[in-house]
């Protein structure tokens, strides 16, 4: 396992209005590997995306519950995310991240967060037990500009 050179925890409840914090809080902590632009939109979409599939699908919208945000910068300046919650949980995985494939029983949902979530990042693992909870950790490599090194 790589050396944690910093790390950071965030709690906070399962409300809609919440993701737009997740979202910057992420962000203001992945700045110090001073990542580009697109890196930074990057983590935080997908981000965005966690949190969102935690409070839609995990709580059912109810604005009960918490979702947990661990955050490590890792000695090769890797971004490790993990977006826990402890909702509903996901009955098969493998289904729920088919592009396009929705649990939402409105069909209001797209179902593309899965894929929105492993297209921005470098690596995406999801491990969920129905009536527990799912947690999706994420992991996002720095890339140095040229010239620069890691």
């Amino acid at each position: 396992m790589k050396k944690v050179i910093n790390e950071t925890e965030i709690v906070f409840t399962a409300k809609s209005e919440n993701e737009s914090f997740a979202r910057s809080a992420v962000a203001a902590f992945y700045a110090q590997l001073d990542p580009t632009l697109e890196e930074l939109c990057d983590v935080k979409t997908a981000v965005s995306e966690a949190v969102t599939n935690a409070i839609i699908h995990g709580y059912r919208d109810d604005g009960v519950g918490k979702v947990y945000i661990t955050l490590r910068i890792l000695e090769d300046k890797t971004l490790f995310i993990k977006v826990k919650d402890k909702g509903c949980g996901i009955e098969d995985i493998r289904l729920a991240m088919t592009p396009l494939y929705s649990g939402d029983p409105s069909g209001e949902r797209g179902g593309m967060g899965f894929s929105i979530m492993e297209s921005f990042t470098d690596d995406l693992k999801v491990v969920s037990s129905v009536g527990k909870g799912t947690s999706i950790t994420m992991i996002k490599r720095y890339l140095p500009i040229e010239g620069e090194t890691a």
